[in-house]
């Protein structure tokens, strides 16, 4: 009797009730950073002349967040707007004029303002933009040249999908889907069910099925799904008069032709998937007029669960409209490798009659098209394993010319990346590529080097394949590119930043740079923080970099090692000599931000940002084959950096991360005795729960098991000596970072005798959102790193 008293003791341990607490406050220092004011939004005009300016908003409530939502078929709904779930919105907007670098005002707008989606207008005479507000999702319209906002229609947009509205080419009007009823209309579940719910498979290829969250259940989701996605596809004109085309539909997407006489539209039908979201549903493509009139069906895609590794699905796709022409569709069809073609392009002209034109044969995937003019197109490929892009000069209007490569080079290597081609808007508000003279092109790129990222302009001639430098951001200061302001390359609209000063915009011409917005610094009690990039080796002698940030007034000689957080995310490469390096610069500015380590330099912990966790694969073997001694070897040389700088005391070091950062910290938790504690957030630790792969890894658990057996942390919770903060988002929308993952994992830890902490944050997703969750996030890890490191016995 006493044996079974004893084992009933032990049980009553292992499963203590878990505490409902109410939210917690970090200390002030760490408050002062989640309220600190946020730099508003800059949104240039098609003419480049002028912009919008959208007030970023104070973090939401909980109340906010926690406010009705429907989970279905990967989509978040909220039904009272019968839109996209989302929780922040711009509380202001107001105009700018390059020139004068003057702002104004905007009448008229709703109060308070929540404005969720915004568009110039073509001819630039206005702005469109979404308030969301009781009574849905309204359309507004701001007169530029009045500076006054008016709400178009009185009728709601319906916007599960996409924003809603998009502006015809002459900015007469613009196309929008309008909710087709009333929330109070949605249908409703007695909550008894008809009969159990079914799944059936026959066989059929080995293919890849992702672990979804949000999936449809049952036949009564399957009917409130169909409810919200269906809207009207309609005409609007700038006096609100409102004009159906076609009848209502589960419109997923529609884009306009440059001659804005035909929409191209996607809409969803049945049958629907408990096993994938409403991407993979059954689907027509079509194009209507402006009367709603099907002019044609250009393809009908059946339901798609799943594919095999590598494959996409077979038939037309991508479908999309050529920018310099009136109205020409381009799509792309598998060839499945067919005499060296993976992928081939096609156009057709409306009224699409007769045989389409081959635009491309492509030996990888197609990877997008930039429009410029009838001689001079890009179109790009792209090979997922290689990691290699190619870009191809085409003409569209000589079709039977044979292709021109213009850049050939590896995702991977940052330092030889030749910059992407520059697009700015036309007149019909089509993104077309930028020439220099002849055909020259325009370039801008990051500019990375050992140094860092320099961020440059250049002139690129596809003739002599020789580019020319226009601009390039040099020390010290950071100078990020944002757009042309002239097509010769030499007026630009930048963002200039150094570690002091925060990011603004500004207009360059020549060696002249002219401010266009002053944003003070919004953390200046942390204006003297100390940051240096600093590089260093693994033992196998890979090169690595990560950012040292100090707290303010730290002295070496006086202060000696601090406690420090580290935190990461580790990167498959397929070469050494692209995990070597360097990222980052270090004239960026001082961010400190609440939401990655920085934060804790207001509370005297040194933090090494981003360290490099490359896991290289070499050899003819996956990176993953040795994603652990890989692993380690990051982990241990970020250590012996900072010991050996004489910064970070090596009793008192932590390992952090988020998602993908989270499984690695669980896992140098389980594997070494480096760190005296962890903090994972939103992270997977159990990788038979993701047997169709996860980031990088392309093979299933089935043919991989010592690999995914290896790489699960949850395996070797037995092993987990520290002490292991899990913090993750009850509602998490990611796949694969289920919060079941962080539950199972609590429960191993403790079970086996660890130490532990699991906190759920209500309604929260894959990244957290309510400034109650955020603060609280903030307190407990606080309070974590203070127990467990700074004061760690």
């Amino acid at each position: 009797m006493r044996l079974s008293l004893l084992a009933l003791s032990v049980s009553v341990v292992l499963v203590a009730a878990p505490v409902h607490a109410q939210y917690k406050l970090p200390p002030a220092p760490l408050q002062a950073l989640v309220d600190a004011p946020r730099a508003p939004s800059l949104h240039l005009s098609p003419q480049r002349d002028a912009a919008f300016l959208v007030q970023t908003p104070e973090l939401p409530s909980i109340a906010d967040v926690a406010a009705p939502e429907l989970k279905l078929a990967g989509a978040r709904i909220n039904p009272r707007t019968a839109a996209a779930s989302r929780f922040s919105f711009g509380s202001n907007l107001s105009l700018l004029d390059l020139a004068s670098q003057k702002t104004a005002p905007v009448s008229g707008l709703p109060q308070p303002l929540r404005l969720a989606d915004s568009a110039w207008s073509p001819t630039q005479r206005h702005i469109a933009f979404t308030h969301v507000g009781a009574d849905g999702v309204q359309l507004w319209v701001v007169d530029v040249a009045k500076r006054s906002a008016h709400k178009l229609m009185s009728a709601p947009l319906a916007a599960v999908f996409n924003r809603g509205f998009e502006w015809l080419p002459d900015g007469s009007g613009l196309i929008v889907t309008l909710r087709t009823a009333q929330a109070d209309k949605a249908p409703r579940t007695s909550g008894v069910p008809d009969g159990p719910v079914m799944q059936e498979t026959s066989g059929g290829a080995v293919r890849q099925l992702r672990t979804y969250p949000d999936m449809l259940r049952n036949e009564d989701d399957a009917r409130v799904f169909s409810f919200y996605a269906t809207a009207q596809l309609a005409s609007v004109n700038l006096s609100g008069a409102i004009k159906p085309l076609g009848a209502p539909a589960m419109v997923s997407s529609f884009a306009v032709a440059p001659n804005g006489q035909l929409v191209l539209t996607q809409t969803l039908a049945r049958p629907f998937s408990y096993l994938v979201p409403y991407s993979s549903f059954p689907h027509k493509v079509e194009v209507r007029d402006m009367s709603g009139k099907l002019v044609q069906l250009l393809a009908e895609r059946p339901l798609l669960e799943g594919l095999p590794s590598g494959s996409v699905a077979a038939g037309k796709r991508d479908f999309s409209w050529r920018a310099d022409a009136p109205a020409t569709l381009v799509w792309t069809e598998s060839e499945g490798g067919k005499n060296a073609t993976r992928d081939r392009v096609y156009m057709q002209a409306a009224p699409f009659e007769g045989k389409p034109v081959v635009l491309a044969n492509l030996g990888s995937r197609y990877a997008g098209m930039r429009w410029g003019r009838g001689d001079f197109a890009i179109v790009s490929e792209y090979a997922q394993k290689t990691k290699q892009t190619r870009m191809w000069r085409i003409r569209p209007d000589q079709p039977e010319t044979a292709p021109e490569e213009l850049f050939s080079f590896n995702n991977e290597d940052r330092y030889h990346h030749p910059g992407t081609p520059v697009s700015m808007p036309d007149k019909a508000g089509r993104m077309r590529l930028v020439f220099g003279a002849g055909d020259s092109l325009l370039l801008i790129g990051a500019g990375a080097s050992d140094e860092g990222d320099r961020p440059f302009v250049d002139r690129y001639d596809p003739a002599t394949k020789k580019a020319e430098r226009l601009f390039q951001s040099s020390a010290p200061v950071f100078e990020n590119v944002v757009a042309l302001l002239s097509d010769d390359g030499k007026r630009l609209l930048t963002t200039r930043e150094s570690p002091t000063e925060a990011p603004n915009y500004f207009v360059r011409q020549g060696d002249q740079v002219t401010a266009l917005t002053h944003n003070p610094h919004p953390t200046p009690q942390l204006k003297d923080v100390k940051k240096e990039l600093i590089r260093y080796k693994r033992a196998d002698g890979v090169a690595l970099s990560a950012t040292l940030m100090l707290p303010p007034n730290y002295a070496p000689d006086k202060d000696g090692p601090l406690p420090m957080l580290m935190w990461a995310y580790p990167r498959e490469f397929n070469s050494e000599e692209a995990a070597s390096q360097t990222t980052g610069s270090p004239y960026k500015f001082n961010a400190i931000s609440y939401w990655g380590p920085a934060a804790f330099l207001a509370m005297g912990y040194a933090v090494l940002d981003n360290p490099a966790m490359p896991i290289v694969g070499a050899k003819g073997k996956e990176p993953n084959d040795t994603y652990l001694p890989q692993l380690i070897m990051d982990a241990q040389a970020a250590v012996d950096e900072v010991v050996k700088r004489g910064v970070a005391d090596p009793k008192r070091i932590a390992i952090g991360g988020h998602s993908y950062g989270a499984f690695m910290t669980a896992n140098l938790l389980a594997h070494t005795r480096l760190f005296k504690a962890g903090i994972a957030r939103s992270g997977a630790y159990n990788r038979t729960l993701t047997p169709f792969g996860f980031q990088s890894e392309e093979r299933n658990y089935w043919k991989a098991k010592d690999v995914y057996n290896a790489m699960a942390p949850f395996n070797y919770a037995d092993q987990i000596k520290d002490a292991l903060l899990m913090i993750h988002g009850a509602d998490d929308n990611n796949p694969g970072t289920f919060p079941i993952q962080s539950e199972r994992m609590f429960a191993a830890v403790k079970g086996l005798g660890g130490t532990a902490r699991l906190v759920m944050l209500p309604n929260e997703a894959h990244a957290y959102r309510a400034r109650e969750s955020i603060l609280h996030m903030l307190a407990e890890t606080n309070d974590w790193l203070e127990k467990y490191v700074k004061n760690a016995k």
